[in-house]
């Protein structure tokens, strides 16, 4: 089945150009003007890939990824014009899966696009087993995407769900920050590893009074581990 794309710009140039060379690919397109048109039309459509400038009207793209942070199966990639590296961590931490910066080649743009909407199809695949993955007082269950701390449900973010769910189905391995950005995100950020420790700070204020399981291994990374 073709995978549906919301394309969201402010510019009618880009996202025409976006549009065709999506149809091309044979994805299925719909487009919005603004922020506030891309979240009714995410409402109506129902696309698998949000294509989301930053840079937009009424609501900035920023905005569209906060309201839409507890989606499920729906993969955002933004288009910034902005080169700081704050800028583009910023949309990581409001719940953006990945990004490209203008101007771009849109064979990379068709590349990302295809890659997120693959991992979006694996992710919101159910399992006929959702065992969870359990350290300590944490339970995470894959397929339902639920945590439980102390047997009582927590809030998550698509992406701080994906690097916990990581780190506690396999303890005591150390993964790298460069390891956690392409197995999470499924792209190389490089250089742009902050990402990672923002993600795990938050991780253990949401998890507390169990912070501990989340080890820095100074140098390296992270890993989870249990101290009894």
């Amino acid at each position: 089945m073709s995978k549906k794309i919301l394309i969201a710009d402010d510019e009618e140039s880009i996202r025409n150009s976006i549009a065709y060379a999506l149809k091309r690919e044979h994805f299925i397109v719909e487009t919005a003007i603004d922020g506030e048109d891309a979240l009714v039309k995410t409402n109506i459509f129902k696309p698998d890939v949000i294509v989301l400038d930053v840079m937009m009207p009424k609501l900035d793209g920023y905005g569209v990824c906060r309201e839409l942070n507890n989606r499920k199966g729906i993969g955002i990639l933004l288009l910034t014009a902005k080169s700081d590296i704050i800028d583009k961590i910023l949309g990581l931490e409001m719940g953006a899966d990945d990004y490209l910066s203008k101007p771009f080649d849109i064979r990379e743009l068709i590349a990302r696009i295809k890659a997120l909407a693959r991992r979006m199809e694996r992710e919101s695949t159910p399992s006929a087993n959702d065992a969870p993955s359990i350290l300590g007082a944490v339970e995470v269950y894959t397929s339902s995407r639920k945590v439980l701390v102390d047997q009582q449900p927590i809030e998550l973010t698509p992406k701080e769900f994906d690097l916990l769910a990581l780190l506690i189905a396999h303890p005591n391995r150390v993964y790298t920050r460069e390891e956690l950005l392409e197995l999470v995100w499924g792209m190389d950020y490089l250089g742009e590893t902050r990402t990672i420790d923002i993600h795990i700070q938050r991780l253990r204020k949401k998890i507390e009074p169990h912070q501990a399981l989340l080890q820095t291994v100074y140098g390296i990374g992270y890993k989870a581990e249990y101290l009894s």
